[in-house]
């Protein structure tokens, strides 16, 4: 507290009648020569506040607004396949699987994984709120925004044809031929569509039963003549069949999302912004380096094939 210098007397005009000194308000406070020092004092004390709070506050739009409840889970469904998840030894791995479980350690998420066989089943469960996210190798499509939020792309993919027939170099050579394909997936779509691009008939094969990895499996020991999968997982599958032919793409470089109730809106929101912030990390550049280089690698070196040979 400030007081003057001396002692008071009942002549100084600090000095009540009632004998007691008498403290100053907050005009006095400024009075004096001190004044310019306790004003530079304050104003600095005030700046250190505000660049605190700019700091700490978060920032509007931020991607952060989904709250969970304490002990709140996220319910993953997620595909059982090599990008996705599967049984390394005595651990899992995939690169969907490895970049949630990094991610939920770096945000403080509770995630709860459960493996999936048909995509088609979990997103009418995504839609009762049975899961809350739904990861598979399953590109985004205009047409699918209507049904469903994509989140921030997690990786780039595209559809190859394979098959153990070598004669197929190209799209155009898919005319009157029979492709198999994983029902209800966005790939039936773009074979339907390619059909009209090359004007012809493709026979397509929708199998509800098994998934893309099987389909590969079935197509390596002869019992169906082809089928289309996204190429990453192709890739990752012929390492241990490399009489398998991958090198016709049926589709452009495709984004590869994650999928959220529509209605989740917050979530998704988050997601987004934590898929962001995750894709700048060491973490995210190690999975892509593991899982996606040698497809790109496969994918520039068809992209640059004559058209004839890669359309």
């Amino acid at each position: 507290m400030y007081q003057t210098t001396g002692p008071m007397t009942p002549t100084d005009p600090d000095y009540k009648t009632t004998g007691r000194p008498r403290h100053g308000n907050l005009a006095d406070f400024f009075h004096g020569p001190r004044r310019g020092i306790l004003l530079s004092l304050i104003l600095i004390a005030v700046g250190v506040i505000v660049s605190v709070k700019s700091c700490s506050s978060p920032v509007a739009n931020n991607g952060y607004e989904y709250t969970r409840a304490k002990g709140d889970t996220i319910n993953v469904a997620i595909d059982y396949s090599p990008m996705s998840l599967y049984r390394y030894g005595d651990s899992l791995a995939g690169f969907n699987y490895e970049m949630m479980k990094q991610m939920a350690a770096l945000y403080g998420d509770n995630v709860k994984f459960y493996p999936i066989s048909s995509v088609t089943s979990a997103l009418d469960e995504l839609k009762r709120g049975v899961y809350d996210v739904v990861i598979s190798d399953y590109p985004l499509t205009s047409s699918r925004r209507d049904s469903f939020r994509f989140t921030e792309p997690v990786y780039l993919d595209r559809q190859v044809l394979i098959s153990l027939d070598t004669t197929v170099r190209s799209r155009l050579d898919l005319a009157g031929k029979e492709v198999w394909t994983v029902g209800g997936t966005p790939i039936a779509e773009r074979l339907r569509n390619l059909s009209h691009e090359i004007g012809d008939t493709i026979i397509l094969r929708h199998d509800s039963i098994h998934s893309a990895e099987q389909l590969f499996m079935l197509t390596a020991m002869g019992r169906i003549p082809r089928a289309v999968i996204n190429e990453a997982k192709a890739t990752r599958l012929a390492e241990d069949y490399p009489d398998v032919n991958l090198a016709t793409p049926v589709s452009f470089t495709q984004f590869q999302s994650w999928v959220v109730n529509k209605d989740n809106t917050a979530l998704a929101d988050t997601l987004d912004a934590q898929i962001r912030r995750f894709k700048t990390t060491p973490q995210y550049s190690t999975l892509v380096e593991r899982y996606l280089t040698s497809a790109a690698a496969t994918a520039a070196q068809t992209d640059s094939m004559p058209a004839s040979s890669a359309p």
